[in-house]
C-alpha cells in the first residue's frame, strides 16, 4: 500500500472511532424514563424503586391482558357478523359511534362551561 492509501484508511478509521464515541456518550447521557408512582407501587414487589426483569414481565403481561380485554369488548360491540374481526362496514360503524360520542362530550362540556360562566 502506498502512503496515500494508508493515510486515507487512517482518517476513515479515526472518523469511525469518533462517530462511535459520540454515539456511546449520547446513549450514556440518555436519562431513564421515570416510572409513575402508581406503577411502582403495584409492580415493584421488592420495593427497590426500579422494575427488574420479572416485574417488567408482569407489567407487560397485565398490559397485554388489558389490551386483549379491550379488543374483545370492541369485537363484542361492533362485530355484527361475529367473524372475529371488523370489516369495513363494522369499522365505519365504530368510527361513527366514536365521533358521535366525542361530539356529545364536547357539547356537554360547552354546556357546562356556559352554565358556570357569569352572564353579562
Amino acid at each position: 500500500m502506498n502512503n496515500t492509501a494508508i493515510a486515507t484508511l487512517r482518517a476513515a478509521l479515526c472518523a469511525v472511532i469518533a462517530v462511535c464515541t459520540v454515539a456511546v456518550s449520547r446513549a450514556e447521557d440518555k436519562p431513564e424514563k421515570k416510572i409513575p408512582a402508581g406503577i411502582l407501587k403495584k409492580y415493584d414487589t421488592n420495593q427497590d424503586g426500579v422494575l427488574d426483569e420479572k416485574e417488567k414481565a408482569v407489567l407487560e403481561a397485565d398490559k397485554a391482558k388489558k389490551k386483549a380485554a379491550e379488543e374483545a369488548k370492541r369485537l363484542e360491540k361492533y362485530d355484527v357478523n361475529k367473524d372475529g374481526k371488523l370489516d369495513e362496514s363494522e369499522l365505519a360503524a365504530e368510527k361513527a359511534a366514536k365521533k358521535e360520542a366525542a361530539e356529545k362530550r364536547k357539547a356537554e362540556a360547552e354546556k357546562k362551561k356556559s352554565a358556570e360562566s357569569p352572564t353579562k
